[in-house]
Protein backbone atom coordinates (compact mmCIF):
# COMPACT_ATOMS: atom_id res chain seq x y z
CA UNK A 1 0.00 0.00 0.00
CA UNK A 2 1.33 3.47 -0.91
CA UNK A 3 1.97 5.77 2.06
CA UNK A 4 0.95 9.40 1.49
CA UNK A 5 3.92 11.68 1.92
CA UNK A 6 3.67 15.21 3.40
CA UNK A 7 2.88 17.73 0.70
CA UNK A 8 5.72 19.88 -0.66
CA UNK A 9 4.83 23.41 0.49
CA UNK A 10 6.81 25.05 -2.32
CA UNK A 11 4.97 23.12 -5.02
CA UNK A 12 1.62 23.60 -3.33
CA UNK A 13 2.24 27.34 -3.02
CA UNK A 14 3.20 27.61 -6.69
CA UNK A 15 0.07 25.72 -7.69
CA UNK A 16 -2.18 27.94 -5.54
CA UNK A 17 -0.62 31.11 -6.94
CA UNK A 18 -0.78 29.92 -10.55
CA UNK A 19 -4.52 29.19 -10.13
CA UNK A 20 -4.95 32.72 -8.67
CA UNK A 21 -6.46 31.56 -5.38
CA UNK A 22 -3.87 33.63 -3.48
CA UNK A 23 -1.20 36.19 -4.23
CA UNK A 24 2.52 35.89 -3.54
CA UNK A 25 2.09 38.34 -0.64
CA UNK A 26 -0.64 36.15 0.89
CA UNK A 27 1.64 33.12 0.77
CA UNK A 28 4.62 35.01 2.16
CA UNK A 29 2.52 36.33 5.02
CA UNK A 30 1.35 32.85 6.04
CA UNK A 31 4.69 31.06 5.49
CA UNK A 32 6.08 31.57 9.04
CA UNK A 33 3.03 29.78 10.47
CA UNK A 34 3.58 26.51 8.62
CA UNK A 35 3.91 23.55 10.99
CA UNK A 36 4.10 19.76 10.56
CA UNK A 37 0.31 19.56 10.88
CA UNK A 38 -0.62 22.72 8.94
CA UNK A 39 0.75 23.19 5.43
CA UNK A 40 0.37 26.39 3.40
CA UNK A 41 -2.87 25.13 1.87
CA UNK A 42 -4.53 24.50 5.23
CA UNK A 43 -3.54 27.96 6.41
CA UNK A 44 -5.09 29.56 3.33
CA UNK A 45 -8.24 27.46 3.77
CA UNK A 46 -8.55 28.79 7.32
CA UNK A 47 -8.18 32.32 5.96
CA UNK A 48 -11.02 31.72 3.53
CA UNK A 49 -8.79 32.29 0.49
CA UNK A 50 -8.73 28.70 -0.74
CA UNK A 51 -11.86 26.49 -0.96
CA UNK A 52 -11.30 23.26 0.93
CA UNK A 53 -12.45 20.95 -1.93
CA UNK A 54 -9.93 22.62 -4.27
CA UNK A 55 -7.22 22.29 -1.61
CA UNK A 56 -7.90 18.55 -1.29
CA UNK A 57 -7.73 18.07 -5.08
CA UNK A 58 -4.45 19.97 -5.20
CA UNK A 59 -2.94 17.77 -2.49
CA UNK A 60 -4.19 14.64 -4.24
CA UNK A 61 -2.73 15.85 -7.52
CA UNK A 62 0.66 16.65 -6.00
CA UNK A 63 0.81 13.32 -4.18
CA UNK A 64 0.13 11.50 -7.45
CA UNK A 65 2.68 13.44 -9.45
CA UNK A 66 5.34 13.03 -6.77
CA UNK A 67 4.82 9.27 -6.33
CA UNK A 68 7.89 7.21 -7.40
CA UNK A 69 7.50 5.47 -10.79
CA UNK A 70 8.11 1.75 -11.20
CA UNK A 71 10.96 0.67 -13.49
CA UNK A 72 8.45 -0.95 -15.84
CA UNK A 73 6.78 2.35 -16.62
CA UNK A 74 7.51 3.90 -19.97
CA UNK A 75 9.09 7.05 -18.57
CA UNK A 76 12.42 6.84 -16.78
CA UNK A 77 12.46 6.88 -12.96
CA UNK A 78 14.78 9.86 -12.87
CA UNK A 79 12.39 12.17 -14.70
CA UNK A 80 11.86 15.33 -12.57
CA UNK A 81 8.50 15.59 -10.90
CA UNK A 82 8.26 19.26 -11.88
CA UNK A 83 7.82 18.30 -15.52
CA UNK A 84 4.65 16.28 -14.94
CA UNK A 85 2.20 19.13 -15.40
CA UNK A 86 -0.24 18.01 -18.07
CA UNK A 87 -2.24 15.42 -16.12
CA UNK A 88 -4.61 17.53 -14.04
CA UNK A 89 -7.36 16.13 -11.86
CA UNK A 90 -10.94 17.04 -12.75
CA UNK A 91 -11.92 20.31 -11.09
CA UNK A 92 -8.46 21.88 -11.53
CA UNK A 93 -8.56 23.94 -14.73
CA UNK A 94 -5.38 24.12 -16.78
CA UNK A 95 -4.03 27.59 -17.50
CA UNK A 96 -1.00 29.04 -19.24
CA UNK A 97 2.16 28.83 -17.24
CA UNK A 98 2.69 31.94 -15.16
CA UNK A 99 5.92 33.88 -15.41
CA UNK A 100 8.74 32.85 -13.09
CA UNK A 101 8.42 36.09 -11.12
CA UNK A 102 4.89 35.09 -10.10
CA UNK A 103 5.06 31.32 -9.77
CA UNK A 104 8.33 31.10 -7.86
CA UNK A 105 8.90 32.30 -4.34
CA UNK A 106 12.60 32.91 -3.97
CA UNK A 107 12.40 33.84 -0.32
CA UNK A 108 11.15 30.49 1.00
CA UNK A 109 13.36 27.50 1.60
CA UNK A 110 12.98 23.98 0.23
CA UNK A 111 12.24 22.55 3.64
CA UNK A 112 9.14 23.02 5.72
CA UNK A 113 10.15 25.35 8.60
CA UNK A 114 9.26 25.10 12.24
CA UNK A 115 7.80 28.45 13.38
CA UNK A 116 10.00 28.62 16.48
CA UNK A 117 13.13 27.74 14.50
CA UNK A 118 12.63 29.87 11.38
CA UNK A 119 15.64 31.86 10.20
CA UNK A 120 14.51 34.98 8.38
CA UNK A 121 16.45 37.23 6.08
CA UNK A 122 17.00 40.37 8.15
CA UNK A 123 19.09 43.50 8.02
CA UNK A 124 20.85 42.69 11.28
CA UNK A 125 24.22 41.25 12.23
CA UNK A 126 25.68 39.75 15.38
CA UNK A 127 28.31 42.51 15.22
CA UNK A 128 25.69 45.26 15.55
CA UNK A 129 25.46 47.27 18.75
CA UNK A 130 22.52 46.56 21.00
CA UNK A 131 21.09 49.98 20.09
CA UNK A 132 21.09 48.91 16.43
CA UNK A 133 19.37 45.65 17.42
CA UNK A 134 16.73 47.64 19.29
CA UNK A 135 16.13 49.75 16.18
CA UNK A 136 15.80 46.60 14.07
CA UNK A 137 13.27 45.08 16.48
CA UNK A 138 11.20 48.27 16.41
CA UNK A 139 11.24 48.56 12.62
CA UNK A 140 10.51 44.83 12.24
CA UNK A 141 7.39 45.23 14.41
CA UNK A 142 8.70 42.66 16.91
CA UNK A 143 7.32 42.62 20.44
CA UNK A 144 10.47 41.22 22.05
CA UNK A 145 14.20 40.91 21.37
CA UNK A 146 16.21 38.04 22.90
CA UNK A 147 20.00 37.92 23.28
CA UNK A 148 20.85 34.56 24.82
CA UNK A 149 24.33 33.07 24.99
CA UNK A 150 24.87 30.13 22.58
CA UNK A 151 21.74 31.09 20.62
CA UNK A 152 21.28 33.34 17.58
CA UNK A 153 19.59 36.70 18.00
CA UNK A 154 15.86 35.97 18.28
CA UNK A 155 12.80 38.21 18.06
CA UNK A 156 9.18 37.48 18.84
CA UNK A 157 6.82 38.73 16.17
CA UNK A 158 3.08 38.20 16.41
CA UNK A 159 3.60 35.53 19.05
CA UNK A 160 6.18 33.51 17.10
CA UNK A 161 9.92 33.30 17.81
CA UNK A 162 12.08 34.00 14.75
CA UNK A 163 15.84 33.66 14.40
CA UNK A 164 17.30 36.72 12.72
CA UNK A 165 20.99 35.76 12.63
CA UNK A 166 22.84 32.58 11.74
CA UNK A 167 25.70 33.35 14.13
CA UNK A 168 25.18 32.66 17.83
CA UNK A 169 25.61 35.17 20.63
CA UNK A 170 28.84 34.58 22.55
CA UNK A 171 29.22 35.33 26.26
CA UNK A 172 31.62 38.15 25.34
CA UNK A 173 29.06 39.70 22.95
CA UNK A 174 26.30 39.44 25.56
CA UNK A 175 28.47 41.12 28.19
CA UNK A 176 29.39 43.88 25.74
CA UNK A 177 25.70 44.54 25.01
CA UNK A 178 24.79 44.62 28.69
CA UNK A 179 27.52 47.13 29.49
CA UNK A 180 26.26 49.37 26.68
CA UNK A 181 22.84 49.88 28.27
CA UNK A 182 23.47 49.73 32.05
CA UNK A 183 24.52 52.72 34.12
CA UNK A 184 27.22 52.25 36.74
CA UNK A 185 24.63 52.01 39.52
CA UNK A 186 22.52 49.53 37.57
CA UNK A 187 25.56 47.41 36.71
CA UNK A 188 26.52 47.21 40.37
CA UNK A 189 22.98 46.17 41.29
CA UNK A 190 22.94 43.54 38.53
CA UNK A 191 26.28 41.97 39.47
CA UNK A 192 25.21 41.67 43.11
CA UNK A 193 21.65 40.40 42.58
CA UNK A 194 22.00 38.44 39.31
CA UNK A 195 19.08 40.13 37.58
CA UNK A 196 17.68 43.59 36.92
CA UNK A 197 14.64 45.09 35.21
CA UNK A 198 14.55 48.63 33.89
CA UNK A 199 13.38 50.79 30.99
CA UNK A 200 15.94 51.80 28.38
CA UNK A 201 15.30 54.86 26.23
CA UNK A 202 16.80 54.28 22.80
CA UNK A 203 15.78 57.74 21.57
CA UNK A 204 14.73 57.15 17.93
CA UNK A 205 14.40 53.41 18.61
CA UNK A 206 11.93 54.17 21.39
CA UNK A 207 11.60 52.80 24.90
CA UNK A 208 12.20 49.18 25.90
CA UNK A 209 11.47 47.30 29.09
CA UNK A 210 14.69 45.37 29.56
CA UNK A 211 15.41 42.37 31.79
CA UNK A 212 18.99 41.21 32.23
CA UNK A 213 19.77 37.95 34.03
CA UNK A 214 22.75 35.75 34.81
CA UNK A 215 22.53 32.13 33.64
CA UNK A 216 24.90 29.19 33.43
CA UNK A 217 26.52 30.28 30.13
CA UNK A 218 26.63 34.03 30.71
CA UNK A 219 24.28 37.00 30.63
CA UNK A 220 20.93 37.11 28.83
CA UNK A 221 18.96 40.15 27.68
CA UNK A 222 15.23 40.26 26.97
CA UNK A 223 13.82 43.56 25.71
CA UNK A 224 10.11 44.30 25.31
CA UNK A 225 9.23 47.05 22.83
CA UNK A 226 7.06 49.70 24.49
CA UNK A 227 4.75 51.38 21.96
CA UNK A 228 5.73 54.96 21.23
CA UNK A 229 2.18 56.20 21.79
CA UNK A 230 -0.81 55.19 23.89
CA UNK A 231 -3.58 53.58 21.88
CA UNK A 232 -6.97 55.24 21.72
CA UNK A 233 -9.92 53.37 23.16
CA UNK A 234 -11.14 52.51 19.66
CA UNK A 235 -7.73 51.13 18.65
CA UNK A 236 -7.68 48.65 21.55
CA UNK A 237 -10.93 47.00 20.48
CA UNK A 238 -12.26 46.98 24.05
CA UNK A 239 -16.05 46.68 24.35
CA UNK A 240 -17.83 50.02 24.81
CA UNK A 241 -18.90 49.07 28.34
CA UNK A 242 -15.25 49.38 29.45
CA UNK A 243 -15.50 53.15 28.96
CA UNK A 244 -17.88 53.40 31.91
CA UNK A 245 -15.20 52.01 34.22
CA UNK A 246 -13.26 55.29 33.90
CA UNK A 247 -16.27 57.34 35.01
CA UNK A 248 -16.49 56.16 38.63
CA UNK A 249 -15.46 58.45 41.49
CA UNK A 250 -14.29 55.56 43.66
CA UNK A 251 -13.90 51.80 43.47
CA UNK A 252 -11.57 49.11 42.13
CA UNK A 253 -11.05 48.27 38.45
CA UNK A 254 -8.84 45.32 37.47
CA UNK A 255 -7.22 44.55 34.11
CA UNK A 256 -6.14 40.92 34.02
CA UNK A 257 -4.68 38.29 31.71
CA UNK A 258 -1.63 36.05 31.29
CA UNK A 259 1.83 37.58 31.02
CA UNK A 260 2.63 39.43 27.78
CA UNK A 261 -1.02 39.91 26.79
CA UNK A 262 -1.14 43.70 26.61
CA UNK A 263 -2.48 44.49 30.09
CA UNK A 264 -0.17 47.49 30.48
CA UNK A 265 -1.31 48.90 27.13
CA UNK A 266 -5.00 48.54 28.02
CA UNK A 267 -4.43 50.06 31.45
CA UNK A 268 -2.54 52.98 29.87
CA UNK A 269 -5.49 53.62 27.54
CA UNK A 270 -7.93 53.81 30.45
CA UNK A 271 -5.64 56.10 32.45
CA UNK A 272 -5.13 58.35 29.42
CA UNK A 273 -8.91 58.69 29.07
CA UNK A 274 -9.05 60.01 32.64
CA UNK A 275 -6.11 62.31 31.90
CA UNK A 276 -8.01 63.75 28.92
CA UNK A 277 -11.44 64.17 30.49
CA UNK A 278 -11.17 64.62 34.29
CA UNK A 279 -9.65 67.42 36.40
CA UNK A 280 -8.20 65.09 39.01
CA UNK A 281 -4.90 63.98 40.55
CA UNK A 282 -3.66 60.66 39.16
CA UNK A 283 -0.77 58.83 40.85
CA UNK A 284 0.80 55.82 39.13
CA UNK A 285 3.04 53.29 40.92
CA UNK A 286 4.97 51.24 38.37
CA UNK A 287 7.90 48.86 38.22
CA UNK A 288 9.31 50.16 35.94
CA UNK A 289 7.55 53.13 34.31
CA UNK A 290 6.61 52.08 30.77
CA UNK A 291 4.19 54.64 29.34
CA UNK A 292 4.85 58.37 29.82
CA UNK A 293 1.81 60.60 30.34
CA UNK A 294 1.70 64.26 29.38
CA UNK A 295 -0.70 66.09 31.75
CA UNK A 296 -3.80 67.32 29.96
CA UNK A 297 -6.83 67.92 32.18
CA UNK A 298 -5.45 65.82 35.04
CA UNK A 299 -2.41 66.25 37.27
CA UNK A 300 -0.18 63.23 36.56
CA UNK A 301 2.34 61.89 39.11
CA UNK A 302 4.38 58.83 38.09
CA UNK A 303 6.57 56.98 40.60
CA UNK A 304 8.92 54.09 39.84
CA UNK A 305 9.35 51.32 42.40
CA UNK A 306 12.98 50.92 43.41
CA UNK A 307 13.94 54.32 42.04
CA UNK A 308 11.49 56.87 43.44
CA UNK A 309 10.35 54.71 46.34
CA UNK A 310 11.64 51.59 48.11
CA UNK A 311 8.65 49.31 47.66
CA UNK A 312 5.18 49.13 46.20
CA UNK A 313 3.68 48.87 49.68
CA UNK A 314 5.39 52.02 50.95
CA UNK A 315 4.50 53.89 47.75
CA UNK A 316 0.84 52.95 48.07
CA UNK A 317 0.76 54.01 51.72
CA UNK A 318 2.35 57.33 50.79
CA UNK A 319 -0.05 57.83 47.87
CA UNK A 320 -3.01 57.89 50.26
CA UNK A 321 -1.51 61.01 51.86
CA UNK A 322 -0.84 62.83 48.56
CA UNK A 323 -4.39 63.99 47.87
CA UNK A 324 -5.03 61.50 45.04
CA UNK A 325 -8.28 60.98 43.17
CA UNK A 326 -7.07 58.04 41.06
CA UNK A 327 -4.33 55.55 42.02
CA UNK A 328 -2.85 53.25 39.38
CA UNK A 329 -0.94 50.19 40.62
CA UNK A 330 1.18 48.42 38.02
CA UNK A 331 0.44 44.97 39.44
CA UNK A 332 -1.15 43.51 42.58
CA UNK A 333 1.57 41.02 43.52
CA UNK A 334 1.33 40.36 47.24
CA UNK A 335 -1.04 40.41 50.20
CA UNK A 336 -0.03 43.81 51.60
CA UNK A 337 -0.52 45.53 48.23
CA UNK A 338 -3.91 43.89 47.75
CA UNK A 339 -4.98 44.98 51.23
CA UNK A 340 -3.97 48.57 50.58
CA UNK A 341 -5.59 48.64 47.13
CA UNK A 342 -8.92 47.37 48.46
CA UNK A 343 -8.73 49.80 51.40
CA UNK A 344 -7.96 52.72 49.07
CA UNK A 345 -10.98 51.82 46.92
CA UNK A 346 -13.15 51.72 50.02
CA UNK A 347 -11.95 55.10 51.30
CA UNK A 348 -13.09 57.10 48.30
CA UNK A 349 -10.39 56.60 45.65
CA UNK A 350 -10.63 55.10 42.18
CA UNK A 351 -7.98 52.38 41.96
CA UNK A 352 -6.79 50.71 38.76
CA UNK A 353 -4.51 47.66 38.87
CA UNK A 354 -3.47 44.58 36.90
CA UNK A 355 -3.31 40.92 37.92
CA UNK A 356 -1.95 37.83 36.16
CA UNK A 357 -5.18 35.83 36.01
CA UNK A 358 -7.00 34.54 32.94
CA UNK A 359 -10.68 35.15 33.76
CA UNK A 360 -12.97 37.23 35.94
CA UNK A 361 -13.92 34.36 38.25
CA UNK A 362 -10.31 33.30 38.79
CA UNK A 363 -9.41 36.91 39.53
CA UNK A 364 -11.96 36.99 42.35
CA UNK A 365 -10.70 33.69 43.77
CA UNK A 366 -7.06 34.82 43.52
CA UNK A 367 -7.82 38.12 45.23
CA UNK A 368 -9.83 36.57 48.10
CA UNK A 369 -7.62 33.51 48.59
CA UNK A 370 -4.53 35.70 49.03
CA UNK A 371 -5.84 36.64 52.48
CA UNK A 372 -5.70 34.42 55.58
CA UNK A 373 -8.81 32.23 55.98
CA UNK A 374 -10.02 34.17 59.03
CA UNK A 375 -10.03 37.43 57.00
CA UNK A 376 -11.59 36.17 53.80
CA UNK A 377 -15.18 36.77 54.86
CA UNK A 378 -14.49 40.44 55.60
CA UNK A 379 -12.47 40.92 52.40
CA UNK A 380 -15.21 39.24 50.37
CA UNK A 381 -17.68 41.86 51.62
CA UNK A 382 -15.22 44.68 50.93
CA UNK A 383 -14.54 43.49 47.38
CA UNK A 384 -18.24 43.02 46.64
CA UNK A 385 -18.87 46.67 47.58
CA UNK A 386 -15.77 48.28 46.03
CA UNK A 387 -15.17 46.29 42.83
CA UNK A 388 -16.48 48.08 39.74
CA UNK A 389 -15.38 45.74 36.97
CA UNK A 390 -12.80 43.32 35.59
CA UNK A 391 -11.37 43.32 32.06
CA UNK A 392 -9.64 40.03 31.20
CA UNK A 393 -7.84 39.76 27.89
CA UNK A 394 -5.69 37.54 25.70
CA UNK A 395 -3.56 38.49 22.70
CA UNK A 396 -3.88 36.25 19.64
CA UNK A 397 -2.02 36.25 16.33
CA UNK A 398 -4.16 37.27 13.37
CA UNK A 399 -4.72 34.52 10.84
CA UNK A 400 -3.39 36.67 7.99
CA UNK A 401 -0.08 37.19 9.78
CA UNK A 402 -0.40 40.98 9.97
CA UNK A 403 -0.39 41.44 13.74
CA UNK A 404 -2.09 40.59 17.02
CA UNK A 405 -5.68 41.06 18.16
CA UNK A 406 -7.11 41.05 21.68
CA UNK A 407 -10.04 38.97 22.90
CA UNK A 408 -11.83 40.38 25.96
CA UNK A 409 -13.91 39.17 28.87
CA UNK A 410 -15.76 41.95 30.68
CA UNK A 411 -17.41 41.77 34.10
CA UNK A 412 -19.44 44.79 35.19
CA UNK A 413 -20.37 44.58 38.86
CA UNK A 414 -24.08 45.01 39.55
CA UNK A 415 -26.16 43.95 42.54
CA UNK A 416 -26.40 40.34 41.33
CA UNK A 417 -22.64 40.04 40.77
CA UNK A 418 -21.89 41.71 44.11
CA UNK A 419 -24.18 39.22 45.83
CA UNK A 420 -22.36 36.28 44.20
CA UNK A 421 -18.99 37.61 45.39
CA UNK A 422 -20.35 38.17 48.92
CA UNK A 423 -21.74 34.62 49.08
CA UNK A 424 -18.51 33.02 47.73
CA UNK A 425 -20.22 32.00 44.47
CA UNK A 426 -17.68 33.37 42.01
CA UNK A 427 -18.01 30.17 39.97
CA UNK A 428 -21.41 31.50 38.83
CA UNK A 429 -19.97 34.70 37.36
CA UNK A 430 -19.86 33.13 33.89
CA UNK A 431 -23.63 32.72 33.96
CA UNK A 432 -24.02 36.27 35.24
CA UNK A 433 -21.94 37.62 32.35
CA UNK A 434 -24.00 35.66 29.80
CA UNK A 435 -27.28 37.01 31.18
CA UNK A 436 -25.77 40.48 31.60
CA UNK A 437 -24.93 41.13 27.95
CA UNK A 438 -27.39 44.01 27.90
CA UNK A 439 -25.30 45.66 30.61
CA UNK A 440 -22.11 45.35 28.57
CA UNK A 441 -20.81 42.08 30.00
CA UNK A 442 -19.06 39.54 27.81
CA UNK A 443 -17.43 36.16 28.35
CA UNK A 444 -14.14 35.35 26.69
CA UNK A 445 -15.62 32.57 24.56
CA UNK A 446 -18.08 35.00 22.92
CA UNK A 447 -15.21 37.32 22.00
CA UNK A 448 -13.20 34.43 20.56
CA UNK A 449 -16.19 33.19 18.57
CA UNK A 450 -16.79 36.65 17.11
CA UNK A 451 -13.14 36.95 16.03
CA UNK A 452 -13.27 33.51 14.42
CA UNK A 453 -16.53 34.28 12.59
CA UNK A 454 -14.98 37.46 11.17
CA UNK A 455 -12.02 35.43 9.89
CA UNK A 456 -9.58 37.36 12.10
CA UNK A 457 -8.38 34.27 13.98
CA UNK A 458 -8.71 30.58 13.12
CA UNK A 459 -11.32 28.39 14.74
CA UNK A 460 -8.55 26.11 16.02
CA UNK A 461 -6.93 29.07 17.79
CA UNK A 462 -10.26 30.16 19.24
CA UNK A 463 -10.98 26.65 20.50
CA UNK A 464 -7.55 26.23 22.08
CA UNK A 465 -7.99 29.45 24.09
CA UNK A 466 -11.63 29.06 25.08
CA UNK A 467 -12.76 28.32 28.61
CA UNK A 468 -15.33 25.76 27.36
CA UNK A 469 -13.97 23.95 24.28
CA UNK A 470 -17.39 22.91 22.96
CA UNK A 471 -18.71 26.49 23.06
CA UNK A 472 -16.65 27.72 20.09
CA UNK A 473 -18.27 27.19 16.72
CA UNK A 474 -18.46 29.52 13.75
CA UNK A 475 -21.26 27.61 12.08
Amino acid sequence: MQIQQPVDNNKLANLIISRKFATVDHVRGMWPYISPTRDIGKLLVECGLLPEPIYKKMVEYLNQTSAPRLPSESQPQSQPVDRVTRQVEPGLKTQREESNSVSKIAEVSDQQPEPSQSVISADISITDTIQEMFSFARNFDASDLHLSVNNPVIVRKYGTLLRVTDTIVTSEKAEQCVRQILTGEQFEQFTSSGDIEFVYDGEEAGRFRVTVIKQRFGWDVTARCIPKSIMSFEETGMPLSCKTLTEWAQGLVLVTGPTCCGKSASLATLVQMINQHRKEHVITLESPIEYLYTPEMAQMTQREIGKDTQSQESALRAALREDPDVIVVGELRDLSTMQLAVSAAETGHLVFATMNTISASRTIYRLIDSFPPEEQGIIRNMVSESLRGIISQQLIARMDGTGMVAAYEVLIVNSAVANMIRKDEAHQLGTAMITGKANGMQILDDSLRALAMQGIISQEEATSRSMVKSSISVK
